[in-house]
């Protein structure tokens, strides 16, 4: 019977590295039985994303620019609510300074990161866009700044954005409604998704993890929902808990999960870029090598100044907020390298079938 069940994982599988897509049923099958195919997945995904990318790893710089925040996503540590937060913002000056540092480091593309904060105004976004598209033209830049307009989106594609992340968190409107207050909207957060496309931004989706009152056809659901968006990148990660949030007291998503999840992703978006993110090294020492083993190849390290990277805790335990960032760099190199895979001075764009 066991034997037979992992036949049947296997060819599904190779229908799905085929085919880049199954049926709901099939992704449930899959999911439910992940430790009777997790190996052979990952071994395709391997080979899939080696036959495009080869054995290049890719590095983003982050710079987590605000922790302020209008809103007040039950699970996220910088949440509007959370009256222990220790709030800042960066200068103009220091966003330019890391992205000097980063580029020394070999960082080419920059990564914007922060949350809903109306302080940063689309003047004065279109001025650190440019100023740093200026300086390095050889660069890409990443916005990850949530829900804004589509004026807005195109005059920071105008500035010289090139890329822009927003994470959906979950693709079943029922289950966002359950873990984002009244006041925000899932279809709102997928209109943003579908403006960005039609501005031709690369864009980046992405989901948690293991997140409260999520069920396993929820997991089936996301695959569906980014084949059809299909994006150009998808940050995925484990669900971790915050001491702060409602959630606090929620079991985190696990690595076993995450990591199958990974697999199937690539399989299903052959091309994607695809980030073995923190909160997977949060929750295991070794959890970004692991992801990359899965199918990823893209890491974030942080070029944030040290002393505002505990600041931005979206959840309990982050890792690396003591390191500089050549420290960061350097770590990473060395333990990348025992992959087979290496991290390479690369803008890391978006390859095209």
């Amino acid at each position: 019977m066991q034997k037979q069940l992992t036949t049947t994982c296997n060819q599904l599988i190779d229908k799905l590295r085929k085919e880049k897509i199954l049926k709901k049923e099939e992704y449930l099958c899959l999911i439910k039985n992940k430790r009777d195919c997790s190996e052979y997945l990952y071994k395709n995904a391997r080979e899939v994303c080696d036959s495009i990318y080869g054995k290049d790893i890719y590095i983003r710089g982050l710079i987590e620019f605000t922790n302020y925040c209008k809103n007040d996503c039950i699970y996220c540590g910088i949440r509007k609510s959370n009256k222990n937060a220790d709030r800042y913002r960066l200068t103009v000056e220091q966003i330019l300074d890391c992205a000097n540092q980063g580029y020394n480091l070999g960082f080419r593309t920059f990564v914007l990161q922060g949350g809903e904060d109306g302080f940063y105004s689309d003047e004065i976004l279109e001025e650190i866009v440019r100023k740093i598209k200026l300086k390095y033209p050889d660069c890409a830049i990443t916005l990850s700044i949530g829900e804004r307009s589509f004026e807005s989106y195109k005059r920071l594609k105008k500035a010289g954005a090139d890329r822009y992340l927003l994470r959906h968190e979950t693709a079943n409107k029922k289950h966002y409604e359950k873990i984002h207050p009244n006041t925000m909207s899932y279809d709102n957060r997928i209109r943003c998704l579908y403006d960005l496309k039609e501005l031709e931004y690369q864009v980046g989706a992405g989901f948690m993890v293991g997140s409260p009152y999520q069920t396993v056809e929820n997991l089936a659901e996301e695959l569906l929902f980014l084949k059809k968006l299909n994006p150009n990148m998808c940050g995925i990660g484990p669900f971790v808990s915050h001491k702060d949030t409602p959630f606090k007291n929620e079991k985190s998503g696990t690595v076993e999960m995450t990591l199958f999840m990974l697999g199937l992703i690539r399989l299903t978006l052959p091309n994607v870029l695809l980030p073995a993110t923190t909160a997977l090294g949060t929750i295991d020492p070794l959890g970004r090598e692991k992801g990359i083993k899965a199918g990823a190849n893209v890491l974030m390290p942080n070029l944030s100044p040290s002393n505002v990277r505990e600041k931005y805790m979206l959840y309990d335990n982050k890792i690396c907020i003591g390191d500089e960032a050549a420290q960061c760099i350097k770590c990473l190199k060395t333990r990348i390298s025992t992959t087979g895979y290496n991290i390479v001075v690369d803008r890391g764009d978006y390859k095209s079938i």
